[in-house]
């Protein structure tokens, strides 16, 4: 099941019908989780479901607010997404478990399952395909990471020598 539901009847759809849809803060934090992300703070999707030969076509846009990690030092990337959604739904692809050939711009056809679309899994998809698989923090960020990781690496290499260098009665001391 999609963490994200807006079920859109197509009976509803007539000549044409608009829907805005906003993922609270519960769909936000299991659509974060799926995602691999920090946070996501806001998904918001105006999309136009219109009847289309065999199916109904769903036009609109996504925004969204997402932190993602940064692939090199683990830093937060902040992700702005204003994506446009552009999407076919189809009632017949063919009998389950054939090869269907697709082309290039068959590539954003899904079937129909049943007498509804899932607006926000839509949605939801969009959002993901959209987001950077590889986010990297700022340089200032990076630099200001790398500074941080060899300090705590000198910190370490200090207590280290420390140890090295201290008696080892100093040990025993200690414990008793």
């Amino acid at each position: 099941m999609s963490e994200f539901v807006r079920i859109l009847a197509l009976d509803e759809i007539g000549a044409g019908v608009e829907r805005r849809i906003t993922a609270n803060p519960q769909e936000r934090a299991a659509l974060a989780a799926r995602f691999d992300l920090r946070s996501l703070d806001r998904l918001d999707a105006v999309l136009t479901a219109t009847p289309a030969p065999g199916g109904v076509r769903l036009t609109g846009r996504i925004e969204a607010e997402a932190v993602q990690a940064c692939v090199t030092s683990g830093e937060d990337v902040p992700a702005h997404i204003d994506e446009p959604v552009a999407l076919l739904f189809l009632h017949n692809l063919g009998p389950a478990g054939d090869e269907i050939e697709l082309h290039e711009a068959d590539c954003d056809v899904l079937p129909i399952e049943g007498r509804s679309i899932d607006l926000g899994e839509a949605a939801a998809q969009t959002f993901g395909l959209a987001l950077d698989p590889y986010p990297r923090a700022s340089a200032e960020v990076l630099a200001a990471a790398r500074k941080r990781l060899l300090s705590e690496e000198e910190a370490a290499a200090r207590e280290a020598a420390e140890k090295a260098n201290a008696s080892p009665f100093a040990v025993l001391k200690r414990n008793s």
